[in-house]
C-alpha cells in the first residue's frame, strides 16, 4: 500500500502545537483553582476539605475515564 505524505508548514505545526500548550494550561489551571477553592474554604472543615479535594479528583477520573493515575515517580 503506497500512503502519500502531505508536507505540513512549519508554521501551522507550530500554530497548532501552541493552542494545543494554551488549552492544556487551561484546563491544568482549572483543575488547580477548584482544589486552592476547596482547600481555603473556611465554610468547611478539615475534613471537609479533604472530601471535597478527593470528590475533584474523583471528577477529574471520571471524566477522562482514568481509574487510577500515575505514579508520582514518574512525573
Amino acid at each position: 500500500m503506497f500512503l502519500a505524505s502531505t508536507v505540513v508548514p512549519v508554521e501551522i505545526v507550530d500554530a497548532i502545537a501552541s493552542e494545543m500548550a494554551v488549552g492544556v494550561d487551561r484546563a491544568v489551571e482549572c483543575w488547580m483553582s477548584e482544589i486552592e477553592l476547596a482547600l481555603t474554604d473556611l465554610h468547611l472543615t478539615s475534613l471537609g476539605r479533604l472530601n471535597a479535594v478527593r470528590e475533584i479528583v474523583d471528577e477529574y477520573k471520571r471524566l477522562t475515564g482514568k481509574a487510577q493515575l500515575k505514579s508520582r515517580s514518574i512525573c
